[in-house]
Formats: structure tokens, C-alpha cells, sequence
């Protein structure tokens, strides 16, 4: 079924067509996901990590301390911390002390820097692996990473600016009322029809599959 339905819907919800373009997320031009820093990615992962099952803002406003904290993010550092580093944060009041979450930082820097030495920076690995396998770039992020399963990784791919989809409840919602997912939304049955309906969008109108996935998201709610 053609997307400009799906568009119409989306744009006579939030008033128009200017209304609803407004609400999209900025798509990175050439270059600007190679021109993030590897510290900036390792940040962003922990932040979506600390994030889960949190309130959100709670998380925002603490994060100058994680910063300071977690000295910058550097990945070639954290890979291999000291136990003893980990043990310590899990006592420090500048962030939030939950010592699981506190221990993805090493997976996590492990893995960014073995895709930057495999590609030249993380941004780099990123910025070459196509929109319309989403899902694989997802198993790598769950394989290699820690914590990234969900809808984390997809978060955080969103907030560093890879162009993708997530599947939020109101995308979810939309999916099966277009008759394009019957699987759970946790499941690689329901990953795998997602993107099929992406692409075959993607294919029709040209349009970023993040702002296929937002426009399909306010054709349901807000």
C-alpha cells in the first residue's frame, strides 16, 4: 500500500504539511558521522544504556557529571580499566551508581575501538553499513556490545544521527495496522518485516528511513 496515505495521515494530524516536516529528524550530510569522535559514540552508547528502563531526564541532567566522571569517554582507555575504576564509580554521586550498567563501558569501548582499527574511527564503520540492513548493523551492536538489545541500540543510532528506524510503540502500532507485522516487536521475525516495510518505502518515496519511521509514528500518535 503506497506511503502518501500513510503521509496525509501523519500531516492532517499535526496540522499540515510545514507542521509535520518541522518534527523530523536532521539527517547527518556527508562526513558528519566520520567527523564524531570515538569518545562521542562510546558517551552516546552509555547514555542510551543508563537510559533503559530510566527516566530519561533524570539521566540528561546528570550527564555533565558522567562526563567528568567517565573522564571523556576515551575508548583505548576504558577498554581495558582496572576492575577496581569500575568498582569506585559504582561509589560516585555524580552519576548513577548501578554497577551492571557501569561495566558495559569496557565491552562497549572494546568494541568501538576494534571497528575503528577494522575501518579507521567508529563513525567511519557506521557510515558504511546501509540503511537497508538495519537489522544486521543491530546484531552486531547485540553480538559485539553489551546491553544493546531492544530497542537501545536503535535509540542510539537515532541520537548520533545513522539514518534508521525504531520501533517504538506508535511504529509498532502502525506496522500492524498496515498489515506489515504480526510478530513481536522484541523478535527478529518482527525486525526483519520492519525493514522490509522500510525499504519498500524508502524505495517509493525516496524519503530517509528515519523520517519514514517519525511520519509513521505520528500517522498513529503524537
Amino acid at each position: 500500500m503506497s506511503f502518501t496515505r500513510i503521509y496525509d495521515q501523519a500531516a492532517a494530524r499535526k496540522g499540515g504539511e510545514d507542521a509535520l516536516r518541522s518534527l523530523l529528524p536532521q539527517v547527518p550530510g556527508p562526513g558528519e558521522l566520520e567527523a564524531m569522535g570515538d569518545d562521542r559514540y562510546l558517551s552516546e552508547l552509555t547514555r542510551c544504556i543508563f537510559k533503559a528502563g530510566f527516566v530519561w531526564r533524570v539521566i540528561d541532567n546528570k550527564w555533565p557529571g558522567f562526563e567528568a566522571a567517565f573522564e571523556g569517554f576515551v575508548p583505548l582507555y576504558w577498554q581495558q580499566v582496572p576492575p577496581e575504576v569500575l568498582e569506585a564509580l559504582a561509589q560516585d554521586e555524580r552519576i548513577v551508581r548501578n554497577l551492571q550498567k557501569i561495566r558495559t563501558v569496557p565491552e562497549n569501548a572494546r568494541m568501538i575501538v576494534e571497528a575503528a582499527q577494522a575501518h579507521g574511527s567508529f563513525g567511519a564503520f557506521l557510515s558504511q553499513w546501509p540503511s537497508d540492513d538495519e537489522v544486521g548493523l543491530l546484531q552486531y551492536l547485540k553480538k559485539h556490545g553489551a546491553r544493546l538489545g531492544g530497542n537501545t541500540a536503535q535509540y542510539f543510532l537515532r541520537w548520533v544521527g545513522w539514518d534508521g528506524f525504531i520501533l517504538s510503540q506508535d511504529v509498532v502500532a502502525g506496522l500492524r495496522r498496515e498489515q506489515r507485522l504480526d510478530a513481536s516487536p522484541t523478535s527478529q521475525k518482527a525486525l526483519s518485516q520492519a525493514q522490509q516495510a522500510f525499504n519498500e518505502w524508502h524505495l517509493e518515496t525516496g524519503l530517509p528511513y528515519s523520517h519514514l519511521s517519525r511520519i509513521l509514528s505520528y500517522s498513529v500518535g503524537d
